[in-house]
């Protein structure tokens, strides 16, 4: 939002729901609408109570009605549902009305969520592994897992009908055909995969998320189409700033994703370097980098040494670790390269050349040790 020129075109924007950080004046001044909340799922109101996405709804519906509306805006609504109330025997605590949803439904136990699939993790996965104590919380028992993943699914349906109401709002003023509109959230989770529960980890049901884009410039041959190409985080900004005709800083390594649908030969990203810090204690949540492909994928835990590798097209499930096979002798050796490249070039500002020809070498004699890049 600060690269949004408050004068010439940005008129407001507002965090309106969770908010992760210190709130302090540097972060207020960059808003003129600021509403953030974290942590909770019901809260005091005027001598009621309300549930954190009704609260969404309420202060986004404000903001738009109140808005000046000759001047064009970016509203941001970061729900804090579904996400758990940490501390808490039930976790996920629903509206009441959302209660009658999925009584009689049965939700399905994932595959890999056995004893013997944790017992494949690393050997540093224990019982103090924040995503183990998570799983126990959540999941140990067949009629814990049915009460924790509905009362989950009616936190997400209840997001769904606060944001029909946004749009329902952006078409009674006329502007639903005139705004973008990304709809997408931070982390994926484990819903006991692996009997773990939490985020954190490299494995595929914690680092995909969902991303729908509403765009008016969009070709009426995309509305509605699926692309399953690579699309990051850090690419969010850059979409946000090109759908304003605004350059990005020359220190920004995201893409424009709207570059997917509207140019007709992209050369899109094929891999991408993911990492996540150690938090609290390696042994509670270790430190993770991976490189990740269509269809491999190579994961070191660099607290302990540790590296993975996963054939993502016979193995979507990561049940298999494949780094100790001698026929993937070869596929291991050039990715551990080609994430150590990647890694390096994380670390510089701008833009990273994808296609590997910047970083190619650079660490062909090092593949297989630990030595950090100089700067």
């Amino acid at each position: 939002p600060s690269s949004l020129p408050f004068a010439a075109y940005h008129c407001r924007s507002c965090p309106s729901g969770k908010w992760h950080f210190e709130w302090n004046s540097m972060v207020s001044g960059t808003w003129d609408f600021g509403r953030p909340y974290y942590g909770q799922h019901w809260y005091n109101d005027r001598g009621g109570r309300i549930h954190t996405t009704k609260k969404n709804e309420k202060d986004a519906l404000e903001f738009l009605k109140e808005r000046p509306r000759k001047k064009p805006f970016m509203l941001s609504v970061c729900f804090f549902a579904p996400h758990s109330v940490d501390g808490t025997d039930d976790q996920y605590f629903p509206q009441n009305e959302s209660m009658s949803l999925y009584v009689n439904d049965t939700v399905d136990v994932p595959i890999s969520a056995t004893e013997e699939e944790w017992n494949k993790l690393p050997s540093f996965f224990g019982d103090i592994n924040e995503g183990r104590r998570r799983w126990r919380i959540r999941f140990d028992t067949p009629e814990k897992h049915q009460r924790m993943m509905k009362n989950y699914y009616r936190l997400v349906t209840e997001i769904d009908a606060t944001s029909k109401a946004i749009y329902e709002e952006l078409e009674r003023q006329g502007e639903a055909d005139n705004t973008m509109i990304i709809f997408t959230t931070d982390n994926g989770l484990f819903h006991s995969e692996h009997q773990l529960a939490g985020k954190w980890f490299p494995h595929e049901e914690s680092i995909r998320v969902p991303l729908i884009i509403k765009d008016p410039r969009m070709p009426k041959t995309k509305v509605g189409t699926v692309n399953d190409e690579f699309t990051l985080n850090i690419d969010l900004a850059s979409t946000i700033l090109g759908a304003a005709k605004l350059p990005q800083s020359d220190l920004m390594q995201g893409r424009d994703i709207s570059d997917l649908y509207l140019t007709e030969d992209p050369q899109w990203r094929q891999e991408f370097f993911y990492e996540h810090p150690v938090h609290l204690e390696s042994r509670i949540i270790p430190a993770s980098t991976a490189l990740v492909r269509k269809g491999m994928k190579f994961m070191n835990w660099p607290d302990y040494k540790v590296d993975q590798l996963f054939n993502l097209t016979e193995d979507p499930l990561e049940m298999n670790d494949l780094v100790k096979r001698e026929e993937m002798e070869s596929v291991l050796g050039e990715m551990k390269i080609r994430h150590n490249e990647l890694k390096l070039a994380a670390l510089e500002p701008g833009p990273i050349d994808e296609s590997g020809e910047r970083m190619r070498g650079v660490f062909q004699e090092d593949a297989n040790t630990d030595k950090k890049p100089s700067r």
